[in-house]
């Protein structure tokens, strides 16, 4: 009730003003990262499935009842759900690894399955029949979520996962990021200290993946990479954040061009530097502008436009078309 509250409040503040919505950010992110995610505090680990997916089921409904509210409010508003996305591949063609690269997905999708088809669908429901997990539904929530679903689909892309059903081939995990994966050998590195892997094909086959199962709008709302960036004389050359940018969204063109995505729309992550959530750090930064301010507290807050900086102002005057380096 208190959610519902908040969500009448803003979407009446804003009517006109906002037209695009996004519920609950990166929801999927609760199952691995509860209280990161949901502030979810595990009692135990008995209990621990049972406390996610009651906190789970809320969020789905909570949800729902903010795409009534802000069709109700204005029929010109569209409201989309937000994941943390991103294609999972099979370490190897074994049917055991092309299985737990689908199981791994789903996990994913689950979130948007119920959030765009209205209703938890049935590996779901027979996981929760494995684990002896009641949905804790109240008397309204069927209905609300089966004729609220949300308008779009929005995600963070950041890289692609690699899986291994077999212990005993198990290769080294890859670092960067909040979810644990294995290195990919077919990938290449970037060249800082996280050793992030760059996949811009992933990201196509990931609007693939999201378009041919929901045929829904899409949106990226987030898209980036963080990397060591240094200060001199009042400039920052951070080729390697347009490299990145560059190749992810000509992968995004050519699902748009090639495969025939609705995309609606881009947005990268993120435009002034910030402490990183994947490692708490300063020196870890995603901006097209530097701040001047250290993992040890030490700098001035200065603020200074990277090299991405020109380069991307060029890309959203063109909307895209232009790409090449400033």
């Amino acid at each position: 009730e208190c959610f519902k509250k908040y969500v009448k409040t803003i979407l009446t503040r804003y009517k006109g003003m906002v037209k695009y919505w996004l519920t609950f950010n990166e929801i999927n992110c609760i199952t691995s990262l509860p209280y990161y995610a949901a502030g979810v505090v595990i009692r135990s680990e008995e209990e621990r499935l049972q406390q996610i997916y009651t906190a789970v089921h809320h969020e789905l409904v909570a949800s729902a009842w903010a795409v009534k509210i802000a069709h109700e409010i204005d029929k010109n508003n569209m409201v989309g759900c937000m994941l943390a996305a991103g294609v999972t591949y099979p370490y190897r063609c074994a049917p055991e690894d092309v299985w737990l690269a689908h199981a791994s997905g789903r996990g994913k999708f689950f979130f948007s399955d119920v959030l765009v088809r209205g209703e938890y669908p049935e590996y779901k429901l027979k996981e929760f029949e494995r684990i002896g997990f009641d949905i804790p539904f109240f008397k309204e929530d069927k209905e609300v979520l089966k004729n609220h679903t949300v308008d779009f689909i929005s995600f963070s892309y950041y890289s692609s996962q690699l899986v291994c059903a077999d212990q005993n081939v198990i290769a080294e995990k890859a670092e960067g990021n909040v979810f644990p994966t294995l290195r990919n050998p077919y990938l290449k590195e970037k060249d800082t200290a996280w050793k992030w892997q760059i996949d811009a094909l992933g990201l196509r086959t990931t609007l693939n993946q999201f378009y041919e199962r929901y045929q829904k709008p899409l949106f990226i709302a987030e898209n980036g990479v963080g990397g060591i960036d240094t200060l001199e004389n009042g400039r920052v050359h951070d080729e390697y954040h347009i490299h990145y940018l560059r190749e992810h969204i000509k992968a995004m063109k050519d699902a748009i061009t090639l495969d025939g995505v609705d995309l609606m729309g881009y947005t990268s992550w993120g435009c002034i530097d910030l402490v990183s959530a994947s490692t708490g750090q300063m020196k870890k930064r995603y901006g097209y502008i530097y701040v001047d301010v250290h993992d040890d507290f030490s700098g001035t807050l200065a603020r200074y436009p990277k090299k991405s900086f020109w380069w991307y102002q060029k890309v959203i005057a063109t909307n895209g078309e232009s790409l090449n380096d400033i």
